[in-house]
């Protein structure tokens, strides 16, 4: 069962439903309690969560369980790295690496973290160091990559190599001010705005360039940079390498730029204020002016579906994929697009196939880029349709014809047949008690005692009263040779129904069983058998902790006249007969 359980638990894991995972893996912990592959796969659930203070317990107890497996020390210094506990995740790795030394994963893992820690322990810049030296850092390539404003540099060689020779000695910036490209790189750097641009979401627009002027000027670095002229007279005349007159049509299309980046301003405002009617005309006005900018688009379906019209708001997120796909656009806007075409699509579903393309939709935006948001979205949309199949499934009357044909199946001994009808039975009808009651029995038949344990109780949870629901369980539990347990089941029932002849029946076989324990005349294969199966139960496992019951049981054995002081608390004695029932404790 523990692999049953498992098996779920990495499947939904692959999907990337972290809950459900963890919660698989926690039933099999439950079922197979020293198993290291569980925790550590528990620990992986949860950090995927962002619950980094369980995953680091699970790992720990991964560790303790299996010292000598690698994947321990990953999964350890994984949580510790969540907990931004740099030191100890450095620690875990060494001590990983040192069991296997060759570990991929766990190579990458201390270079992270050792590149962390280094982070975290940066002293402060020293008195007349550059103030901007801390934005050159490790980091400065990949946030001018992400940002779409600089990273058309990135392909430019003498731009490049600008920023190599700034990162080797940030004092060396005031040497290229009078770049603009490095003033749009360090803005990006410091989180700065040296041109006005616009600030909403989707802000993702080229910078806009003063109307094209060869001049190329900076209000700035306009104060600076008189002082620099006096010092290099031969770099006065900059704009050389670029011809001087510039094309009519690139101005044009530097101003429609502009232009369309107002209108989207605009248009942000209009749509903050609920004028959507006036967001929508900026938007076009801006997607008209500037083609290339996909954000738009995007901004113009987000009105779309604020007003409830979804067909546009979908057409909009199509152009916007295909368009940002020919422009190669950051995925990250893609994304979106997709994300915002899959709320539409769930805001018009009527029917479970009304959720299929939304899911898709969720799903192609996931490979594009994988947003929480989006995942939630796809999550909410897979129950959406799961429960609304539920409902166009119910039909009472075909549940019960196919509870009777179950029934037939179950005279005849054919139990396989007959769990195949109790289930489809309760797809139909899934508050029907007695299909799970049925279905527990059946289950009971072939063996599977955990199924049978998990129906019965769901029957009960439907139907406290339902007197057969109390004799399933605590059949099932009598299997087991859980006894204290069925006998607590059968008396339950027995308050329900104080005659019921299965239940006074029941009663009587599981104090049958417990006073053979207590008599001592279990034989040694039923002693030893029933003694490991007790030391399983979590119940017996606190009993035997326990301080005061440790030392209860001491008196037992060297003080009678304190254990018979002992036995005059009913809390104790209760626990007392509990040891004596599973063979832990012997009567002579």
């Amino acid at each position: 069962m523990a692999d049953e359980a498992k098996a779920k638990g990495n499947a939904a894991f692959s999907a990337g439903k972290f809950d459900d995972a963890a919660r698989h893996f926690t039933d099999a912990i439950n079922l197979a309690p020293t198993n290291h592959v569980l925790y550590s796969n528990r620990s992986a659930a949860y950090a995927s969560l962002n619950k980094f203070s369980e995953a680091l317990s699970d790992a720990q107890k991964t560790v303790e369980l299996k010292p000598d497996w690698g994947k321990g020390y990953s999964r350890l210094g994984a949580a510790h790295m969540g907990l931004h506990n740099y030191g100890d995740a450095v620690s875990a790795y060494k001590k990983g690496l040192e069991i296997e030394p060759n570990n991929e994963a766990l190579k990458s893992g201390l270079a992270d973290a050792e590149a962390a820690l280094a982070r975290s322990s940066r002293p402060r810049a020293a008195p007349g160091a550059s103030p901007f030296g801390e934005a050159f850092g490790p980091e400065m390539w990949v946030r001018l990559a992400s940002d779409p404003s600089t990273r058309e540099f990135l392909q430019q060689p003498d731009f490049v190599k600008m920023m190599q020779d700034i990162q080797k000695s940030p004092n060396n910036l005031n040497l290229y001010l009078k770049d603009q490209r490095v003033m749009q790189a360090l803005g990006v750097l410091l989180n700065l705005k040296f041109q006005t641009r616009g600030a909403e979401e989707d802000a993702e627009m080229p910078s806009a360039s003063d109307g094209g002027s060869p001049e190329r000027k900076r209000p700035a670095a306009a104060d600076a940079e008189p002082v620099k002229e006096e010092k290099r007279p031969e770099k006065e005349p900059e704009p050389e390498p670029e011809p001087m007159d510039v094309p009519d049509e690139e101005k044009e299309k530097k101003e429609r730029k502009a232009k369309a980046q107002k209108e989207k301003e605009a248009g942000n405002a209009a749509y903050k204020k609920k004028d959507f009617e006036t967001a929508i005309q900026h938007y076009t006005k801006a997607i008209e002016l500037d083609d290339e900018d996909i954000s738009f688009l995007t901004n113009r379906a987000a009105v779309y579906l604020e007003m409830g019209k979804y067909e546009d708001c979908i057409k909009d997120c199509d152009k916007a994929v295909e368009r940002g796909r020919e422009l190669r656009s950051d995925f990250k806007m893609v994304a979106r697009a997709l994300t915002r075409k899959g709320t539409a699509l769930v805001k018009m579903a009527k029917s479970s196939k009304d959720y299929e393309p939304a899911i898709e939709t969720f799903q192609k935006a996931l490979t594009e880029h994988r947003n929480p948001d989006t995942l939630k979205k796809l999550n909410d949309a897979e129950k959406a349709k799961k429960d609304l199949e539920q409902q166009e499934y119910f039909d009472p009357q075909i549940a019960d014809e196919e509870r009777e044909k179950g029934n037939q199946y179950f005279k005849e001994q054919k139990y396989p047949e007959a769990v195949r009808h109790y289930t489809e039975a309760i797809k139909r009808n899934p508050k029907d008690p007695k299909a799970y009651s049925n279905r527990a029995a059946c289950y009971t038949k072939l063996g599977a005692m955990p199924e049978a344990l998990k129906d019965a109780e769901k029957c009960l949870e439907l139907d406290p009263t339902f007197s057969k629901g109390y004799t399933r369980k605590g059949a099932v539990q009598f299997f087991m040779k859980e006894y204290e347990k069925a006998l607590e089941t059968y008396q339950e029932g027995l308050k329900h129904d104080p005659q019921n002849p299965e239940l006074l029946d029941g009663v009587r076989r599981c104090v049958e069983q417990i006073n053979k324990a207590s008599r001592g005349d279990l034989s040694p294969e039923e002693l030893k058998e029933r003694q490991a199966k007790a030391m399983q139960d979590p119940e017996i496992q606190n009993i035997l902790t326990d301080p005061v019951m440790r030392q209860v049981l001491v008196d037992f054995q060297e003080n009678p006249s304190a254990a018979q002081e002992h036995m005059k608390n009913p809390g104790v004695m209760n626990k007392i007969q509990k040891l004596v029932s599973a063979g832990i404790v012997q009567v002579r």
